[in-house]
């Protein structure tokens, strides 16, 4: 584990190296092309009037080296949850507990609002991820099948 890490709620100034992130975990799922949110969607979405997102970000000596965004989403069975959208960690900098100091805040996170669930998705071959989240011994549920439509 590395130490001199800050781990701090994300500010609106960090909005442009937050999207590069996004764009680098994008480009890791093999999906480069897919980001099209424009950076002023992502920042009104964020700090605007009616923010609907909220996270963390790392820092190591100044730099942002890892993010996690968060929603939160109701469920008619469950109630709220916090649903954690994504979260990466550089290239670089992977396997030295950032992943866990920011996971560890989420958690916490969850706990102060009140809720008793935190939802996401991993894709299926990302096996380090996989492997990480077993750690917290996460349930992994093959039955539901994501859907999406644009409009």
């Amino acid at each position: 584990m590395i130490s001199n890490i800050q781990i701090r709620r994300a500010e609106a100034p960090d909005c442009p190296r937050i999207s590069e992130l996004v764009q680098e975990l994008a480009d890791y799922e093999k999906a480069s092309s897919e980001v099209t949110v424009s950076p002023e969607h992502f920042w009104e979405s964020g700090f605007g009037a009616n923010p609907v997102w909220w996270g963390f970000v790392a820092e190591y000596q100044g730099k942002i080296v890892a993010f996690a965004l968060y929603y939160i989403r109701f469920s008619t069975w469950k109630g709220q949850a916090m649903y954690l959208e994504d979260i990466l960690v550089t290239e670089e900098m992977r396997g030295k507990g950032v992943g866990k100091l920011l996971f560890e805040a989420l958690i916490a996170e969850a706990r102060d609002k009140g809720l008793n669930r935190m939802c996401w998705q991993v894709l299926d071959w990302n096996e380090p991820a996989i492997n990480f989240y077993k750690k917290y011994n996460a349930s992994f549920d093959g039955e539901w099948v994501n859907c999406a439509i644009n409009i």
